[in-house]
């Protein structure tokens, strides 16, 4: 596993990410990492690895875009410090373009978007040990439907900073995929974006996987 004992993980995005969250800082008692995929990337470590007290930090915000994490960054990224980071956003960036629009104000440019995704996260990467990049998502298997297709470029934009920046890369999209072979998307977010807790288990073991969780030590077999 890629975490070492002590550090601390922030985690920040969207409402994808807040889940009802803690603030000003979600961690800690009582959720206060929120009921999402946070919470449960906290609880697996927690019970895999207590010898290491990984302190995760939940710092997402519903209806958050790109500009928005930039305009809190100091506050909520570089000032906690952390060890890792994992940042997932987009949703938002790209979902005002369809439910917005009449505002053009709140849309943002596929080409703002990497930029300033990229401005963020190399303005963190000394003293940085681990990044991890998340790609939003839509769940709508239709790869030609407007705001799928949409997506798709603003993950593969975020895919290629996360190569720039020798970032740990998880494409959710990908990871929903064989989900949505069996089942409607509607049985995992009914507004195809804000995902069940099933929908969250996929999100939290595809991050966990990335950082080399060894699931061994979830039955047992792996003492600790």
């Amino acid at each position: 596993m890629k975490l070492e004992k002590g550090q601390r993980l922030v985690m920040i995005g969207d409402s994808i990410t807040d889940c009802e969250r803690k603030f000003p800082y979600g961690e800690g008692l009582f959720q206060g990492v929120g009921k999402g995929y946070v919470a449960l990337v906290d609880a697996m470590l927690q019970a895999a690895y207590p010898e290491l007290s990984i302190r995760v930090t939940n710092m997402g915000i519903g209806g958050n875009t790109i500009r928005d994490l930039k305009a809190r960054w100091q506050s909520d990224v570089l000032e906690l410090k952390p060890d890792w980071l994992t940042v997932m956003i987009g949703i938002n960036d790209v979902w005002r373009h369809f439910d917005q629009p009449a505002i053009p104000e709140s849309h943002l440019s596929l080409k703002e978007y990497e930029q300033t995704l990229e401005e963020v996260v190399k303005s963190v990467l000394p003293g940085l040990q681990g990044l991890v990049i998340m790609t939003p998502f839509y769940l709508e298997p239709n790869t030609q439907d407007r705001m799928r297709k949409r997506m798709d470029e603003f993950g593969r934009a975020a895919g290629r900073v996360a190569e720039r920046c020798g970032a740990l890369f998880v494409d959710t999209q990908a990871v929903f995929a064989p989900m949505l072979e069996h089942v409607h998307p509607t049985a995992i977010a009914s507004d195809r974006v804000h995902p069940s807790m099933t929908g969250h288990m996929l999100l939290a073991r595809a991050f966990l996987q990335t950082i080399g969780f060894d699931w061994r030590r979830m039955s047992g077999v792996e003492s600790y």
